[in-house]
């Protein structure tokens, strides 16, 4: 189809993926020194993402508003994270809390669409709304709250109440122009968003009915990148799921594209694939749910980067951490493992 000197960008980019060497991709022959090649895998990641913002202010957390569920109460909070940069939450409350008592909390992260909104089950009365978050099970924030947890759901920026000036960007993907915009400052957008989830988890530790240990972290799709990137990165979330994200960089996003400027680690071909990511989490316990009809995340490459993960577990001695929840579904959020796997490990 192409001739031998090629022109085409997606050509060359494929070949790049094929050729260029994954400095510091893991290798499970050298198991026993695993907590030196973490270090230095993270260390190389968050430099390649401009760093981990470090920021000096007052969270100054404030509830709003309160609206009264089925079982919990549903707050609507703001968090400081930045100067002129606020994070919007809903943070789920189960309403049988005795005194005195400590709740597992979950930090709760949502995919591309309407944002925090969507995992909390708020359809705004809109039918379709209601129909998306039913048949991708969307609602996992609300379910987990129904299940007794304290659960803080943020809009990231770009989704939400944070959609900033999308009116003025026509048929052009916000995702893109965001990272477009912060790469002007040296930073990257997934960094950010995983900045205010660790933020959110300063919150979360320091409610009273909230046990500081006893955090988990879980998202689909969009959500399942800030939970992979935001666990990898913050050992307080002892548990995690990655719904419908795990897979290969050469297929869902340099062959088919299906991802933003969102969701895009700088530069993380240069020393490893999505999968040494997930194997930094270890030996943390982790779900990882694959549906076997996704057709932007394709189950046979999504198998290949679990493969790699239970592999890494394997030879860390810890087998038992990982569950990978292949289902018979499309991209959706699973939870038939994730529930009980949460109420085994946390």
């Amino acid at each position: 189809m192409y001739q031998e000197r090629n022109v085409n960008p997606d050509v060359w980019m494929q070949h790049l993926y094929e050729t260029v060497p994954r400095e510091l991709a893991f290798d499970p022959n050298a198991a026993e020194q695993f907590e030196q090649w973490r270090e230095r895998f993270l260390a190389a990641l968050i430099g390649l993402m401009g760093g981990m913002p470090e920021v000096d202010v007052d969270p100054e957390p404030e509830i709003t508003d309160s609206f009264a569920e089925d079982g919990y109460t549903r707050h609507r909070l703001l968090i400081r994270t930045e100067p002129m940069m606020n994070v919007p939450c809903w943070l789920l409350v189960p309403d049988d809390i005795a005194p005195g008592e400590k709740r597992r909390g979950v930090l709760a992260l949502h995919g591309h669409g309407r944002g925090r909104d969507e995992i909390c089950g708020i359809d705004g009365g809109d039918p379709q709304n209601a129909e998306r978050i039913r048949s991708l099970n969307y609602d996992y924030a609300r379910q987990l709250a129904q299940r007794g947890y304290v659960v803080i759901a943020p809009d990231h920026r770009g989704f939400g109440e944070r959609s900033g000036d999308r009116e003025n960007l026509h048929s052009r993907d916000y995702c893109n122009v965001l990272m477009i915009k912060q790469a002007l400052f040296g930073r990257n957008p997934l960094m950010s968003n995983v900045y205010d989830a660790c933020r959110c988890i300063d919150y979360l530790q320091s409610r009273d009915d909230v046990d500081a240990e006893r955090i988990a972290a879980v998202g689909l799709s969009y959500g399942g990148t800030m939970s992979l990137f935001t666990t990898a990165f913050d050992t307080r979330i002892k548990v995690a799921c990655v719904s419908c994200y795990m897979n290969t960089f050469q297929k869902y996003a340099l062959e088919r594209a299906n991802f933003c400027g969102n969701q895009t680690p700088t530069g993380l071909l240069r020393i490893g694939e999505m999968w040494d990511v997930a194997i930094t989490i270890a030996p943390r316990p982790l779900v990882i749910e694959s549906g076997i009809q996704d057709a932007g995340f394709p189950i046979e490459q999504a198998r290949e980067a679990n493969a790699h993960v239970q592999a890494a577990y394997e030879a860390l001695g810890h087998a038992d951490r990982l569950a990978i929840d292949e289902f018979d579904g499309g991209h959706e959020f699973s939870g038939r493992l994730t529930f009980d796997w949460f109420e085994q490990w946390l």
